[in-house]
């Protein structure tokens, strides 16, 4: 069953946040765009490299009203170490959430039970606390902050134009579509 159009379920996890340990919860998203980036690990390959692009796209999200909250199942402490060690983690000025419990990983539906660690999934969520987007991505199959950023603008944009939807490879500004009857077959 898919997740979208449901609402995030109920949690409360400690993060590392720009040098402090935070807590957080569902509470923290109301009223705003957030976006969950589960990832397996920390100290690991594909991961850095996902977070460090996540990183260099910050400030664009937070133009566009975003919160980003990467989750994996290593704990607040772990984040923290990473985040002091590593070049590439240490520009992350986002919420870095620990899940030891693996609560939130099963709230989204991503654990992989036989390791404990997340599946590589991405999250969308509106300020209604809706899940809007999903991506999910094998082991070895990195994600693109551009092309969220991308999909973050045209939820916003849908959410903000009732009626309108974005096509494919849509980009703000670009021509938009209003689902008629005269469109059917005319596409």
């Amino acid at each position: 069953m898919s997740l979208i159009n449901t609402k995030v379920k109920p949690f409360a996890n400690a993060a590392f946040k720009q040098g402090q340990f935070i807590d957080v919860t569902e509470k923290n998203i109301e009223g705003k765009w957030s976006v969950f980036f589960f990832y397996p690990a920390d100290f690991t390959f594909v991961c850095p490299t996902e977070l460090g692009d996540l990183a260099d796209h910050y400030a664009e999200f937070q133009k566009l009203g975003v919160d980003i909250y990467s989750v994996s199942t290593d704990t607040h402490f772990t984040h923290k170490a990473w985040h002091s060690s590593s070049e590439t983690i240490g520009k992350i000025q986002y919420t870095m959430i620990g899940d030891p419990t693996g609560t939130l990983t099963r709230n989204f539906e991503i654990m992989r039970e036989n390791q404990g660690l997340a599946d590589r999934g991405t999250f969308l969520v509106d300020p209604q606390g809706i899940i809007q987007a999903i991506e999910i991505t094998a082991e070895g199959i990195g994600r693109d902050a551009a092309d969220l950023l991308r999909k973050v603008k045209a939820a916003q944009y849908v959410a903000s134009h009732p009626g309108e939807v974005c096509p494919a490879k849509w980009k703000e500004g670009e021509a938009t579509l209003a689902p008629s009857l005269d469109l059917v077959g005319k596409i």
